[in-house]
């Protein structure tokens, strides 16, 4: 038996008048209570169940109910005022008389329900009643008398029984082929948490239906069902993104230590008593790859990708930011297990330490911090910076991040396979290459000719390259690269000091996203004094350890 049931058990039994389950779930909490309130091991008296709505009146599977002529709300208090024998009574949305969301709250109807409390204390049948819908809303009079409780979305295992069965009830019918390993249901499984069970089952079912086929791939499908409850929030946006790891010139450091943690969410991570990794902080020089990590590491894992945007946190109505951060983390929670992308956290928290909104920034930094120290749902931060003076000292505390890794510019191994990417991506058509060729050669001349440039610097430049042959309906050549280079400003130059001084806080502070081999190299090989690279930039910064 699961908490939830124990729980809710013992409140039938301590005969607690109000329980208020906030959920969707109304059919899923109906066989629960269905359960319980049958079985004489769980709870001593056994106790019938009504369930109330505004359409149908109370009815019930067991017993004759009034139905139709308890439509009314008065009528269904009145119903459960006359009724003698031990019972459970449901009433479903009826917060719609409590008040909120721009409606007035049924004054009469909430002392009715103060004096029915008294009521079910006293009655000598043990009669408890629960109100079930989406949202919380509690009139200040009754808040001492009905006590919530939290009924979670299914659960891993829930998930699982439901595929198992869907997965029999197909197979006997032989039009769906099932090709899976016990490790490939898990993740289906895991993709789908964060679902109710009827939105679990709709995905499940298309996924089967889509190409006849139930296998890996359709984690895809069952992402799009979360998907659905993303686009829903103002706040949360679900990323897409066809890019991979290899679309990622460069930090191995970095891919390798999130290779290490793929699938950590999984049981059989728990065998080795791992907890799910709580997420990371990528510091560095802008445009050097850290939002093209976060997106390629969503492919990777096969984890939703959800961006965080600070800016739409914070409104103008006292206590609204607080509220609004407190619903983005529950949403990210609800589709866990989930990533959680953060861009450029230091401009969204800036302000944490003035006062001039009235300190609404410190409470919605402090209760994100929060949060990230005792969450307990698989969801990983990513959090990307480009300005480390902006970013909150309290960010740096062990257990906020698993790690805190620095991106640098590029070394001369991280640009030929940044080149690589891009070249390959870009010429593939004859109109565009015509006679040129991509040697080692050229890829040597390009590397030297780019030393203190980003990855997106260098994507530019191709990108530039290909420009200049196009405006002359010709195919590319070395000349082109070599103008597009020439006539690009790198960060390297244009914000020479604020780099160092990153590269000097990461020194002590954070591990390099680049193999200390290939640091090692460059430094050794000391800077292009062609390039018009200042000299001091060749002392680069991070922890040089292979992760």
């Amino acid at each position: 038996m699961n908490e939830f049931k124990i729980t809710l058990s013992r409140l039938l039994k301590a005969r607690f008048p109000y329980i208020y389950i906030p959920s969707w779930e109304e059919e899923r909490f109906q066989s629960i209570i269905s359960d319980i309130s049958g079985n004489q091991n769980i709870i001593k008296t056994p106790r019938d169940v009504f369930t109330w709505s505004l359409t149908t009146g109370f009815t019930s599977a067991d017993k004759p109910a009034p139905g139709p002529d308890t439509k009314s709300p008065a009528k269904a208090l009145e119903f459960i005022e006359k009724y003698t024998e031990p019972a459970v009574f449901i009433l479903r949305d009826f917060h719609i008389y409590f008040g909120g969301h721009g409606r007035s709250a049924d004054n009469l109807l909430i002392r009715r329900l103060r004096d029915l409390a008294i009521n079910l204390k006293q009655n000598p049948s043990p009669q408890n009643v629960i109100f079930i819908s989406p949202s919380v809303v509690l009139p200040e009079e009754l808040q001492k008398d009905i006590t919530i409780l939290d009924f979670d979305l299914p659960d891993f295992k829930e998930l699982t029984e439901l595929l198992n069965e869907m997965i029999e009830a197909n197979m006997k019918t032989g039009r769906i082929v099932i090709d899976l390993k016990q490790e490939e249901k898990e993740l289906l499984a895991k993709a789908a948490l964060g679902l109710t069970l009827k939105e679990a089952e709709n995905a499940f079912a298309r996924a089967m239906v889509d190409d006849g086929k139930l296998d890996i791939n359709d984690v895809e499908t069952i992402l799009e069902e979360k998907r659905q409850i993303i686009k829903k929030s103002e706040i949360l946006e679900f990323v897409k993104t066809d890019l991979n790891m290899n679309d990622v010139g460069g930090l191995e450091n970095l891919k390798k230590w999130l290779a290490k943690r793929n699938k950590s969410w999984l049981d059989r991570a728990g065998k080795y008593c791992l907890p799910a990794p709580k997420g990371m902080l990528i510091v560095g020089v802008p445009g050097c790859g850290k939002s093209l990590t976060a997106k390629a590491m969503s492919a990777m894992w096969q984890l939703p990708l959800l961006r965080l945007d600070i800016g739409k946190i914070f409104s103008g109505i006292v206590g609204s930011s607080e509220e609004n951060v407190r619903k983005a983390l529950k949403t990210a929670e609800a589709v866990a297990p989930s990533i959680l992308w953060i861009d450029e956290i230091e401009k969204g928290f800036s302000g944490v330490s003035s006062s001039g909104d009235s300190g609404t920034s410190s409470r919605v930094f402090g209760t994100f911090l929060t949060w990230m120290q005792e969450k307990t749902k698989p969801v990983f931060v990513i959090a990307t910076a480009n300005n480390i003076d902006l970013l909150p000292a309290e960010f740096m505390r062990k257990g906020r991040f698993d790690e805190i890794f620095f991106v640098d510019l590029p070394t001369s191994s991280e640009r030929k396979a940044i080149f690589t990417v891009h070249l390959k991506k870009r010429l593939r058509f004859k109109e565009a290459v015509g006679d040129f060729r991509v040697t080692g050669e050229i890829l040597e001349r390009l590397i030297e000719l780019t030393e203190g440039f980003s990855g997106a610097e260098i994507e530019q430049a191709v990108i530039s390259s290909l420009f200049e042959a196009y405006a002359e309906n010709r195919s590319i050549t070395m000349r082109d690269f070599e103008k597009a280079i020439k006539f690009t400003v790198p960060l390297s130059v244009t914000q020479g000091e604020q780099i160092i001084r990153i590269r000097e806080w990461a020194n002590v502070r954070a591990v390099s996203a680049t193999p200390r081999d290939e640091l090692c190299v460059d430094e050794e090989r000391g800077v292009d004094a062609g390039s018009g690279i200042d000299e001091t930039l060749s002392t680069r910064g991070g922890r040089k350890i292979d992760v």
